[in-house]
């Protein structure tokens, strides 16, 4: 990922950021930029069939999702990454999910600082572009459609995970959704951290910038005058059966979002 976002406490896209031209030229439209993702995808995915997709082609290819965004018209403020940078061991980072950017965008920020990886639903390991690449870094598999068997392959494919020193990703919403909804942020993440002994690191997101598709949720339209907000917070340990830390971790995000949204419509 960029030095400035790595070495940084936070970042915010220059004002003068360059604009594609052909992105102004089509009418900015979501055109350019689905090429221009679809054209990272492809090459992520003969890179893992290839069996050559690394860490550092993860880092790379996120990186060039996050530069498109910016090209086409997309603006970040990302911050707490010194909270990231803090963590000596690995952690359970637990974020809200809002849209396929979010996916796209943790590895290269993460990444750099300490080896990750996701929980997924076994639909992204069965998709035909995403697959491979998926695979290739370790991820945790879950239905979504039997909670109990979900949660049983968490706390026995978690603990190994961290133990090798990767940290996990877990969007404990159910699906993607533009609105946050509390009741369907389950505790598996903090019953996760509770029985490992290891913290977790909350992450809240607003990134409604990319839309649902129609015939492909992965290929919706983009909203340039949405700005993507991400901010990551203090580690939190985890004591007891995790409670009362589940309730900071929902109110931490359920602020932010309610903050991004009062400073959005003043613009």
């Amino acid at each position: 990922m960029r030095p400035e976002i790595i070495a940084a406490s936070e970042y915010h896209t220059p004002e003068d950021t360059p604009h594609l031209l052909l992105d102004r030229i089509t009418f900015n439209s979501r055109f350019v930029f689905t090429l221009l993702f679809l054209r990272t995808v492809f090459r992520s995915r003969r890179l893992s069939r290839m069996g050559v997709y690394d860490a550092q082609h993860w880092i790379n290819s996120s990186h060039d999702i996050f530069t498109d965004v910016e090209r086409c018209g997309g603006r970040f403020n990302i911050t707490g990454l010194d909270n990231i940078r803090n963590c000596k061991k690995p952690v359970i980072f637990l974020s809200n999910h809002m849209s396929t950017l979010e996916t796209m965008i943790l590895p290269g920020i993460i990444q750099p600082m300490t080896n990750v990886t996701f929980v997924v639903k076994d639909a992204l390991v069965r998709h035909w572009a995403f697959k491979d690449v998926m695979l290739s870094r370790n991820p945790i598999v879950l239905s979504r459609s039997n909670p109990r068997d979900d949660f049983r392959i968490v706390m026995e494919q978690g603990p190994d995970r961290l133990k090798n020193g990767i940290s996990i990703i877990i969007f404990p919403q159910s699906t993607r959704r533009t609105e946050f909804l509390p009741t369907e942020f389950n505790s598996m993440g903090t019953k996760l951290a509770a029985k490992t002994d290891v913290q977790i690191v909350p992450i809240a997101v607003k990134t409604d910038f990319w839309g649902f598709g129609k015939f492909s949720s992965y290929l919706g339209p983009i909203d340039r005058k949405k700005p993507v907000h991400i901010t990551f917070g203090e580690p939190l340990d985890v004591t007891g059966s995790g409670k009362e830390e589940h309730r900071k971790i929902i109110e931490f995000i359920s602020s932010h979002l309610e903050q991004w949204k009062i400073a959005d419509s003043q613009r």
